[in-house]
């Protein structure tokens, strides 16, 4: 029997859409004030989503502490309170943009959960707007 196990997470990081192929025009078109050099944030919240077998021993999918622990240690900490464009590797060369934050998530995570589970990440930028991936 498949159950869908959730955790929520949160971080704050500034980011930069941008595109250094355009012209600054293009950028502005395109990316609006979200291309300031000079950065903005948010405050991020994350989901997510642990889907799998129950376990019969323990009656969990997943133990939540220790996924809440893998979040905190290779998310949350990764991303807190940086600078994305500077600070995160992954960003060096692929634009911030929340479905590539929402990507590189999972990216992270499914390399540290078991292959036995389904994973699925939606990150909120705002209250109202978000993503998933997968979709």
């Amino acid at each position: 029997m498949k159950v869908a196990v959730y955790r929520k997470a949160h971080f704050n990081a500034a980011h930069r859409l941008y595109n250094p192929e355009w012209s600054h025009d293009q950028n502005m078109e395109v990316f609006g004030i979200c291309t300031s050099p000079n950065f903005h944030g948010h405050n991020y919240d994350l989901e997510v989503k642990v889907v799998g077998e129950l376990d019969p021993e323990t009656g969990m999918v997943i133990n939540l502490k220790t996924l809440s622990d893998m979040i905190k240690e290779h998310v949350e900490e990764k991303l807190d309170h940086k600078n994305l464009n500077l600070d995160i590797k992954e960003f060096q060369t692929l634009n911030p943009t929340a479905e590539n934050i929402c990507i590189v998530i999972w990216k992270i995570l499914r390399e540290k959960l078991d292959e036995k589970y389904e994973l699925t990440v939606r990150l909120f930028e705002t209250p109202r707007n978000f993503v998933q991936y997968p979709a």
